[in-house]
């Protein structure tokens, strides 16, 4: 795979029991797991057939200390890490963790945007090793979602930022649902959060092959469901969950292969 600038590239979950988080994962979405801890770093690679898909490592002491919950994150590929870094800092957003290289493998920032929102860039050192993006694959993720305190502030930083395009836009009970571009393909879509959510935040959609057996293993590994399944706008369907240590993600069952449309959050936040 060539890495493109604006295209997530991969993503992590932080979390306070790997073993745990594992394990559940590999009952909801049959990942597997290879260990790639460096001196220091406990870290697994999730797989799906072998292929890398995530990363799984330890939320930090001091993190959990501060209030941070488990969470995912996505990273996001860019041509230059230091310059991107930059750039975030004059669009008004944080660099959380400056430009920092993990050795032989890439080099990467955890920033925020101006809302506060957390995401990471990276580029790697050898691209061709980068693992598949493709939206459809069975067990990656196909959409990502951002839940925004003003959504049409947040397009204009990631549109400056990565240069990521409008695509198609909904209306509904909770406003304009825009979706968003990188390199010519539709990737996610943005809205302005309800109220009910304080805090604005990255969901991530991971590929099923069937929701209702998905919400099942949900269920069944200690996970909770918070929202669906669901149909939205184009006939695919939708669950919202959070993992056994509190971390919320998604499923994406692609009956009908288009993007998916806006919900209605009502879950607790967990972001806090």
């Amino acid at each position: 795979m060539v890495q493109s600038h604006g295209c997530f590239v991969w993503y992590e979950l932080m979390t306070p029991d790997m073993e745990a988080a594992r394990a559940f994962y590999a009952d909801v979405l049959g990942w597997g797991a290879r260990d790639a801890s460096m001196p220091g770093l406990a870290y697994r690679v999730l797989t799906v057939e072998d292929t890398p898909v995530a990363g799984l490592m330890s939320l930090p002491e001091e993190a959990r200390r501060a209030g941070v919950a488990p969470h995912w994150i996505g990273y996001v590929g860019v041509d230059d890490v230091d310059t991107a870094a930059m750039r975030v800092k004059a669009l008004g957003g944080t660099v959380h963790v400056p430009p920092t290289d993990v050795v032989d493998i890439s080099r990467f920032s955890i920033i925020a945007d101006p809302e506060a929102t957390t995401l990471a860039l990276i580029k790697r050192l050898k691209p061709s090793e980068a693992p598949s993006t493709a939206l459809a694959a069975p067990g990656r993720v196909g959409w990502h979602e951002l839940l925004a305190a003003n959504w049409e502030k947040a397009f204009a930083f990631y549109a400056a930022l990565f240069g990521w395009q409008k695509a198609e836009a909904q209306q509904g009970a909770m406003g304009t649902y825009q979706q968003f571009s990188a390199a010519g393909e539709t990737i996610g879509g943005m809205f302005t959060k309800p109220p009910t959510l304080p805090l604005p935040f990255w969901l991530f959609y991971f590929n099923v092959a069937d929701i209702e057996a998905a919400t099942r293993r949900v269920e069944a590994g200690g996970g909770e469901i918070l929202y669906g399944p669901m149909e939205v706008p184009g006939g695919a369907w939708i669950l919202h969950c959070a993992d056994p240590q509190g971390a919320i993600f998604a499923l994406l069952d692609r009956r009908v292969r288009k993007a998916v449309g806006y919900y209605v959050p009502g879950y607790p936040d967990r972001r806090k």
